[in-house]
């Protein structure tokens, strides 16, 4: 059977809970500015989300252990549906935490369960087509997502309620077709300082990634409502900077397939650098020229993640790469907890230029460590790479096929190079 008809109400309803929690993303932070939340206020309360992402990915392979796949999918959509509602009615940073920190816990359980059954659907001629489609209709979700933010006014209740019925939605494809799906081992730990022994640069452009991506997520709508944007603007400037992405990850990624990856981290990073650069020297700029170098900026930085977690990827050995995923989300999402935090504070001391401000100094932070790591480093021999790996980060989804973040395995002892031919490892689904 065609594996794009097998897995159709999977993508389905992962696009419709994509439109959900895109818009919910950017709802907070219009509102948040609008009820005048601190920024600082606001960073804590958006970050609440990646700690319970976190949690989430922790506690999912347990319950699904012990009750299967399809009553903790409807039992977590149930909780995240409920928490929206809750976010509409009372309007408070506290309670707002408390149900960002659900939203988090709920919607790692909700990957974890849907990513487990495209893997059971998927096989070795096919799975690599299936993630590009599965990403693809996460990431034009979550930008369609960004305008149905001006069906309704963002100070009403009524945006939390269509929040609200998306994700109820969501859940009629995929537990009406859901199946059982095998457990899988729960691996060991893995140790962390073997993972950065092995790529330094990997690990460091992990964390950066994740802290860009969790500030552009969920601060660049504050960032569009202290610019003076209305409801329109913020959505057009949150669309942009996703669908920017959408366009570069392939060509990106093909790039970094055929040169040494680092030449393309620095190259991205320098770009996206020089382009928050500009806007802080020259801004404020006309909206014309400023949303194009947004999504410029944005279609640089979210390529980061991809282009680290291959790179790691081209030192290992099929068998270290599993526990390695897993523990790269680990350091992604315990690094984006802190983005929103950090820039809130900063947006409450320097205004919304602070936005660009920390944005640019990240990557520019890691442009630097790159070009360093380069002069100390040789490139990894073309026989030894695997080819990129588009997947997306913790700030969307828990990662296609990786073992539960919970326990990973244990790295083996880094090997020096000159390695042996086919020692290296390829590229894990």
């Amino acid at each position: 059977m065609n594996p794009i008809l097998a897995t159709w109400p999977l993508l389905l309803g992962m696009g419709i809970l994509m439109l959900g929690a895109g818009l919910l993303s950017t709802l907070l932070g219009v509102r948040a500015t609008i009820e005048l939340f601190p920024t600082t206020v606001t960073g804590i309360v958006m970050s609440c989300y990646y700690v319970g992402y976190l949690i989430g990915t922790r506690l999912a392979p347990q319950l699904l252990k012990r009750v299967g796949p399809v009553r903790v999918f409807a039992t977590l959509a149930a909780l995240a549906s409920v928490a929206v509602l809750v976010h509409g009615t009372w309007v408070h940073p506290g309670p707002w935490a408390a149900m960002r920190l659900m939203s988090g816990v709920c919607f790692a359980g909700i990957y974890v369960v849907a990513e487990s059954w495209l893997n059971h659907r998927a096989s070795s001629t096919n799975r690599g087509r299936l993630l590009a489609i599965y990403m693809l209709v996460l990431y034009v979700g979550l930008g369609c997502a960004q305008f149905l933010l001006v069906l309704s006014s963002p100070q009403s209740t009524q945006p939390f309620m269509l929040v609200s019925a998306l994700i109820s939605t969501a859940m009629v494809p995929i537990v009406a077709s859901a199946e059982e799906v095998s457990e899988r081992p729960v691996p060991q730990r893995v140790r962390f300082r073997d993972l950065y022994r092995n790529s330094p640069l990997g690990v460091v452009a992990v964390a950066v990634s994740g802290m860009v991506s969790s500030i552009i997520f969920s601060m660049g709508p504050v960032y569009a409502r202290l610019l003076g944007f209305g409801t329109r603007g913020v959505a057009e400037f949150m669309a942009v900077s996703i669908f920017a992405a959408v366009l570069t990850q392939y060509p990106v990624g093909r790039l970094s397939d055929r040169v040494d990856r680092r030449t393309v981290i620095a190259s991205a990073c320098l770009l996206a650098t020089l382009i928050a650069i500009s806007i802080e020297v020259f801004g404020p700029l006309p909206r014309a020229l400023f949303l194009p170098l947004a999504a410029l900026f944005c279609g640089s930085a979210l390529t980061l993640y991809s282009l680290a977690v291959s790179h790691v990827n081209d030192k290992l050995e099929p068998s270290q790469m599993v526990g390695a995923s897993s523990a790269l989300l680990l350091i992604n999402g315990s690094a984006a907890a802190m983005g929103p935090v950090l820039t809130g504070a900063l947006m409450h001391v320097f205004g919304p230029r602070a936005y660009f401000g920390i944005l640019g100094t990240l990557t520019g932070v890691l442009a630097l460590f790159d070009l360093w790591r380069k002069a100390r480093r040789g490139p990894v021999p073309s026989a030894h790479k695997g080819p990129f790996i588009h997947t997306q980060q913790i700030v969307a989804n828990a990662g296609l096929d990786p073992a539960p973040v919970a326990g990973v395995e244990e790295l083996e002892p880094v090997p020096k190079y000159p390695v042996k031919p086919g020692a290296a490892a390829r590229s894990s689904p």
